[in-house]
């Protein structure tokens, strides 16, 4: 007699929404004793970019879930001033170029490997170059790309100098490795010299690696379709496949998820087993989210999550850009509920666009909140409105802003 399966939990999208949110750190009290390394450390990854408006990005995740962190608590979470002392995360590629947990360095054995076995630099690189910057590196210590010899070679910004190009290829291989920044600038030192011994190995095969992966993003995201959690370290849907019947998540059925990239059965997505332990409750976080917060990294997730479209305009022609340059996704009461795109003034935070349905009118105070507190948080007295773009708003917006500056 053949034995049936399990049967499978089944979620409301209600249900699937929150328990995402809870995943977060979004939804609930925000766990301030564990900090930014907490944060660091249950999201798995946190997504580094070189656009600054009202901050950076890896500043803005850990702020969108704890409040008015400081910056330079987010810098000694992420990065070890002190090369003596042995560093807290590394910057690797994950989702896309990432602050990760220095304890998840055997983890990307399997990235590096690959990356050794298989260069995709297109970047020509002369006889020696990569030996004479590990050389460098051995005998003066952890150096920039500047003091390694210049980082460009005077063209666009992709025109890398071949000691640039080197030391990126030497980061990618694991032999070298950035655990702190200075002004910014990524600092290169030696992985052999930097990472903690007890992590410094490749020793885990890339079934082990996946494994692992698979079940962090899992935890991370709360609930996800196959795709949604290949997609957080950016692996492939064969990687997926492959190990998560070993990763501990568990199959389960989401009202109104496609059933594409489910399992067999009735099951169209994974879950932490923790996650459906408790129904996800608490109190929503009122925040601006950066762009590249991991809560939104997917787009086909964010629209089936959370009816909302999500696209990162700063690379588009200004002409032709709909929502701004850097606009700000507003998180309140568990629902996205529009855009800000924000500039600063002196002391004055400037909401140089403001984005919203007027079906989303009760969300109003939530959006004038997350702008005075993001104003604090940025060291601004005060809020100004350029543009809202439903005129019908502007004058409730801006009597909720008067309201929340007191």
């Amino acid at each position: 007699m053949t034995s049936q399966p399990p049967p499978v939990a089944e979620l409301s999208a209600e249900e699937a929404r929150r328990t995402a949110l809870r995943a977060q750190g979004l939804l609930g009290a925000p766990d301030r004793r564990s900090g930014v390394r907490g944060v660091l450390r249950h999201l798995g990854a946190v997504q580094l970019d070189t656009i600054s408006v009202l901050a950076r990005s890896h500043e803005l995740v850990p702020y969108a879930r704890l409040g008015a962190v400081g910056r330079r608590a987010v810098e000694e979470a992420y990065w070890t001033p002190d090369p003596a002392r042995p560093p807290h995360a590394f910057e690797y590629w994950s989702h896309a170029a990432c602050v990760l947990p220095v304890e998840e360095w055997p983890h990307f054995a399997f990235r590096r490997r690959a990356y050794r076995s298989r260069p995709h630099w297109n970047h020509a690189l002369p006889d020696g170059t990569y030996d004479q910057v590990i050389k460098q590196l051995r005998a003066e210590g952890p150096l920039t790309a500047t003091e390694l010899g210049g980082a460009k070679n005077g063209g666009p910004w992709w025109d890398w100098s071949a000691a640039k190009v080197a030391v990126e290829r030497a980061l990618m291989y694991g032999e070298v490795v950035c655990t702190r920044r200075r002004s910014w600038k990524r600092v290169y030192d030696l992985a052999e010299r930097a990472v903690p011994a007890e992590l410094l190995h490749d020793d885990l095969d890339d079934h082990e690696c996946l494994r692992r992966l698979v079940r962090q993003a899992g935890r991370a995201l709360g609930v996800g379709t196959r795709a949604d959690i290949a997609d957080y370290h950016r692996l492939r849907g064969e990687q997926f496949d492959a190990v998560v019947a070993d990763s501990g998540l568990v199959p389960v059925r989401v009202e109104g998820w496609s059933k594409s990239g489910g399992t067999a059965g009735r099951a169209n997505a994974w879950a932490d087993p923790a996650a459906l332990e408790t129904s996800p409750r608490g109190r929503h976080r009122t925040t601006l989210l950066s762009p590249f917060d991991s809560l939104i990294w997917e787009r086909a997730r964010t629209e089936r999550i959370f009816g909302f479209s999500h696209r990162l305009e700063a690379y588009v022609p200004r002409q032709k850009r709909v929502y701004g340059y850097f606009a700000m996704p507003v998180l309140a009461g568990g629902r996205l509920v529009g855009r800000v795109d924000p500039a600063r003034s002196g002391e004055t935070l400037v909401a140089k666009q403001v984005s919203m349905s007027l079906t989303d009118r009760k969300a109003l105070r939530g959006v004038a909140e997350a702008l005075v507190a993001a104003a604090g948080w940025v060291g601004c007295s005060d809020v100004r409105l350029e543009r809202v773009d439903a005129p019908e708003l502007r004058e409730p917006l801006g009597e909720e802003l008067a309201r929340a500056l007191g």
